[in-house]
């Protein structure tokens, strides 16, 4: 199993955006879906990894997953001048999302916004799981403690050879994304 890196998606959010031969300010325009009302995921991240997250974005939806970032679906949200409002916004889209993901980088403990949004969820839905973003593949995860609560998720084959999601606890204790997403319990103790 391995957990995303950082040149990933770089590379994931280039490959894009050479594709359309456009900018990714062009791009992250184009794909506004405010009018979206549900969302598989809701992608807890920092603002400060703008380019993972689109590259994190991508790779999510490569997988059929409908997902939610806040400069993207809801462009027009001000980052300056966080109000109340601000807030309200947020809780409505996790309210509309099946999970969160939180996003950890080096940039994620630096975040005020991820670990709010990490306990508002957990009370709400508790359907939430740790995206590790590595500098390497041989980078080790190792996050705030608290995050050790959650499931983390990582990519790797099936028994088809099709890379998959996983969600797991450890090693030997996981299920696929999917099946995750649709019941959290299904995480349990698997051979590989």
């Amino acid at each position: 199993m391995a957990y995303l890196t950082e040149q990933r998606l770089r590379d994931r959010a280039a490959r894009e955006y050479r594709r359309v031969l456009k900018s990714a300010q062009v791009r992250l325009a184009e794909v506004v879906q405010s009018s979206r009302t549900h969302f598989d995921v809701f992608l807890s991240h920092s603002i400060k990894d703008a380019e993972l997250v689109d590259g994190a974005r991508l790779e999510l939806e490569d997988k059929g997953l409908t997902v939610y970032v806040d400069w993207v679906v809801d462009p027009a949200m001000s980052r300056e001048s966080v109000t109340a409002a601000t807030a309200n916004l947020l809780r409505l889209r996790m309210r509309q999302s099946d999970s969160l993901l939180y996003m950890h980088t080096e940039n994620s403990p630096q975040s005020k916004w991820m670990p709010w949004e990490l306990g508002f969820f957990d009370g709400a839905k508790g359907r939430v799981a740790i995206l590790p973003v590595l500098k390497s593949p041989t980078s080790a995860f190792r996050g705030q403690e608290y995050l050790g609560i959650y499931p983390a998720v990582d990519f790797a084959p099936s028994t088809s050879g099709q890379e998959r999601m996983w969600t797991q606890r450890s090693r030997d204790e996981y299920a696929s994304f999917k099946e995750w997403l649709v019941d959290p319990s299904s995480i349990r103790r698997r051979t590989l």
